[in-house]
């Protein structure tokens, strides 16, 4: 073999290596793992407008496949419900809140606190008491309850009522950017 055809192919094969780590990726990021930036301050204090986060997604295909409910007190991303949509949302958008109810709950809001099946729940990152009143709801099968953390200025569930679980696209778990803020997005939350 020559050294010409040796260098063609070492050449052929990096880039076959190449593209196969680039197809991984590919497919990392659109079935697993995808980066997202909050565009708004409905989530604040807890992610900053600008913030940058990573989104797993895979546990929310596992939890519909096998019937399991979501966890509460998670920050999930999710296409725009038909309520926001018929409104003129854009259906290709994606919002993000957090989970406050799963199918079954009671949810309620009175006295400036969020209420489930009957327990005032204790949410320290919520900095200001909730200015409005929600009457009790259930949660109906396959939906879940989500409320921005920055409640009196959020266009969530209290609005346009119950999430279809088939909407989620993942979770947030990781702050990437800013650096002196990076790390996990924690919910210590008691379930």
């Amino acid at each position: 073999m020559t050294s010409s055809s040796r260098m063609k192919k070492s050449s052929s094969n990096n880039w076959r290596g190449i593209l196969i780590w680039l197809l991984l990726a590919l497919l990392l990021r659109w079935q697993v793992i995808e980066p997202r930036w909050i565009p708004s301050g409905s989530m604040l204090p807890t992610l900053k407008i600008q913030d940058k986060i990573l989104v797993e997604k895979l546990s929310p295909k596992i939890k519909r496949k096998l019937h399991n409910h979501f966890d509460r007190n998670s920050i999930v991303i999710f296409k725009p419900p038909k309520a926001l949509v018929n409104s003129g949302y854009d259906q290709d958008s994606a919002l993000i809140k957090r989970v406050v109810g799963i199918s079954g709950d009671t949810i309620e809001i009175h006295d400036g606190k969020l209420i489930r099946n009957n327990e005032v729940m204790i949410e320290p990152w919520i900095k200001e008491s909730i200015k409005y009143e929600l009457a009790s709801i259930q949660v109906p099968d396959n939906t879940l309850w989500v409320l921005g953390d920055n409640r009196n200025n959020s266009l969530d569930s209290h609005f346009w009522g119950e999430l279809p679980e088939e909407n989620v696209i993942g979770t947030a778990f990781l702050r990437y950017w800013p650096l002196k803020r990076i790390g996990p997005i924690r919910f210590t939350q008691p379930k």
